[in-house]
């Protein structure tokens, strides 16, 4: 007897067993895939046709709609990272979303499933399209990333599922297989790999193509200011320069008199720099004017120039909050280019515009009160950064930026409060926004133990357009004893203020508070940021060892 002969016999009437079909996770990761490669190819196209990439702005489109509660849940939860959670809140949604999509690409009958996933990945492309075209300064140009997308999306995706349900056993002869190989594992890792090899190669370009963009407006940039103008402008002697910054003046060990361009807190809605082209970037001065005024970046470096140390903050920035800054701002003051314009009696607001359609106004009396409001083109000694507004910006000393400092500038309209009300003021924030005196503890650190005896107490305080006169601490609610004062640069910055403490052993309550040049003290009343500013005295539990 041969080993052959052993063998059992195979009964020809025998029904045959089916291959494994392909698993459950088959249909979502493809999904996946064909969802990233759409979306990194829509970036692509809009890198290459230089317009909003469909995902910044449907992200866009939703900051602005999105309702007051969630805007500062999100503040509280996430803080100055909000855009970023936004961002991954978004990858998340589109990924559950490509999930659905592909698994249903892989249910027969195949005619149905097939047009289900298709639908979803064509509804989410049109609605991003109509949103990029509908964006503040983009064309219909900018609807082509979203529908090239949706066509890469959805063709993928069908042809991905149609290759799953090969793998899959005939609806209507479940004893036969529709593939006799079955499911190849290593087939779809390669193929849907594939797919993702194409989706980084079209991100890394566009993401190449974005930074070029960005390297290509910072290299537009002047390397230098110009220089500041002679001392008279106009009928009126004016210093154009800012004073030098003494050393009295700095008196916190952590905390520089002014704050380095790069340490400077950023605050806007914007998901990436604006596309900006200097050569045709202009800003309009209109509205209720005599005698509107078109300036070009050259038109505003040609006009005399003043540098001037101010304050700015958020109007989200908590007590206690880093969302303040000093810089030295160059530019225009707005009250010379505004009695140029002609401001005509009856004009209630100055409405600013930015390049990406933020919007905010404040009274024309701001501009006119004796403060220094200016179109800022410069930042410590160097044209605008980007991210803080370049080309130009406006500075108004004495109010919350989200009433006043509009970046990327393209316009400011002189109308009535009635015509026009700015991005926030809907949003539950005051029209009207003068920032609160407040005080903040900078030293000793949040967390820090230090040893007994003699310790330095320090901070800032500010008071825009006021000046602080005094600050004073409290230790485990004892009596208030004034700290020493920094020089007192102007009263459109802040100061910085110091005490010297003798520290005994156990844990301490520190309470600092400063009053203003008017003689209103900041109140001890806690209120949160919305609707025009935080209040409340700051605290810091002090932790001193023998």
């Amino acid at each position: 007897m041969t080993i052959d002969d052993e063998s059992p016999e195979i009964d020809p009437a025998a029904p045959r067993r089916d291959p494994d079909p392909a698993p459950r996770w088959a249909g979502p990761v493809a999904g996946l895939v064909a969802a990233a490669t759409a979306v990194c190819v829509g970036w692509l196209v809009a890198a290459m046709l230089d317009v909003v990439a469909p995902l910044d702005a449907v992200g866009s489109e939703f900051i602005d709609h999105t309702p007051r509660w969630l805007k500062q849940l999100a503040i509280d939860l996430f803080g100055t990272d909000d855009k970023l959670a936004l961002r991954v809140g978004m990858v998340i949604t589109i990924a559950a979303l490509a999930c659905l999509a592909g698994a249903l690409a892989r249910k027969r009958p195949a005619s149905g499933a097939a047009v289900i996933a298709a639908a979803v990945i064509a509804a989410a492309g049109i609605a991003g399209a109509i949103i990029a075209a509908g964006r503040p300064g983009e064309s219909a140009a900018a609807a082509v990333p979203a529908l090239v997308a949706a066509v890469v999306g959805a063709a993928l995706l069908w042809w991905l599922g149609t290759w799953i349900r090969r793998s899959d056993p005939a609806a209507d002869r479940p004893s036969e297989s529709a593939a006799p190989a079955g499911w190849d594992r290593r087939r779809f890792m390669a193929v849907t790999g594939g797919a993702a090899g194409v989706a980084v190669v079209a991100g890394v370009g566009a993401r190449a193509i974005e930074n070029q963009r960005i390297d290509d407006l910072r290299a537009a940039a002047p390397d230098t200011l110009p220089a500041l103008a002679p001392p008279s402008i106009g009928d009126a002697d004016i210093t154009s320069a800012a004073p030098a910054v003494p050393a009295e003046a700095t008196l916190s060990p952590i905390t520089p008199f002014i704050t380095p361009n790069d340490d400077f807190y950023l605050i806007d809605t914007a998901l990436s720099v604006p596309r900006i082209r200097l050569d045709t970037w202009a800003i309009d001065i209109d509205g209720m004017v005599d005698r509107p005024i078109r300036l070009t970046y050259d038109d505003l470096l040609a006009r005399p120039q003043v540098e001037r140390i101010i304050t700015i903050g958020c109007v989200s920035n908590e007590v206690g909050g880093n969302l303040v800054g000093t810089a030295r701002w160059q530019g225009v003051l707005l009250a010379d280019l505004l009695n140029e314009a002609g401001v005509q009696p009856e004009a209630e607001q100055v409405y600013g515009t930015s390049v990406d359609g933020w919007t905010c106004g404040f009274p024309v009396a701001a501009a006119f009160d004796g403060r220094d409001a200016m179109i800022a083109v410069g930042m410590n000694g160097e044209p605008l950064p980007l991210r803080h507004g370049f080309p130009a910006r406006v500075i108004v000393p004495g109010l919350y930026g989200y009433v006043s400092a509009t970046k990327w500038l393209a316009r400011l309209q002189l109308t009535r409060w009635s015509e026009h009300v700015g991005y926030w003021v809907p949003r539950g924030w005051a029209a009207e926004a003068p920032v609160k005196t407040q005080s903040r503890i900078d030293v000793p650190r949040r967390g820090d133990t230090v040893a007994a005896g003699r310790t330095a107490i320090a901070g800032v305080a500010w008071a825009q357009h006021r000046g602080v006169t005094k600050v004073e601490i409290s230790v485990d609610d004892g009596e208030w004893v004034e700290a020493r004062l920094g020089s007192d640069v102007s009263i459109d910055t802040w100061r910085q203020w110091a005490y010297d403490w003798d520290a005994t052993p156990g844990e301490h309550t520190v309470r600092v508070r400063a009053t203003d040049a008017s003689g209103e003290t900041q109140t001890e009343v806690v209120a949160r940021p919305d609707p025009d500013g935080a209040t409340g005295y700051h605290t810091r539990t002090v932790v001193v060892e023998d």
